[in-house]
């Protein structure tokens, strides 16, 4: 099993999320985060005063899924939340030992 991690721009968070229900996705975490990669943020002026926005508002998607399932998980979200632009996000593939579901006490890829 792998935890898929996704950080991608607020306004692609209904594309990624069709396209994860396309490929048999059911479940998953959406947080809103914020954070900064290459482009370190940007300059506004509010009221006259200039002031750095150094953490950009994101959305984060976390997805377990089976080893056979990564590929086009990861596919999906890239292809959905691509702009072309700076900013665009990361996707993190991690490994995951076990899982649970409390309810029925299924374990690993019968809990997902």
């Amino acid at each position: 099993m792998k935890k898929i991690e996704a950080i991608i721009k607020p306004f692609k968070l209904e594309d990624v999320k069709e396209a994860l229900a396309e490929v048999g996705i059911e479940g998953m975490t959406v947080s809103e985060v914020k954070g900064f990669g290459r482009q370190k943020g940007h300059t506004e002026i509010y009221r006259g005063s200039e002031y750095t926005v150094d953490f950009l508002p994101k959305v984060k998607f976390e997805i377990v899924v089976a080893d056979a399932s990564v590929e086009k998980v990861v596919g999906a979200i890239s292809k959905s939340a691509k702009t072309g632009k700076i900013g665009d996000g990361k996707i993190f593939v991690l490994p995951v030992e076990s899982a649970i579901r409390i309810r029925t006490e299924e374990i690993n890829e019968e809990a997902i």
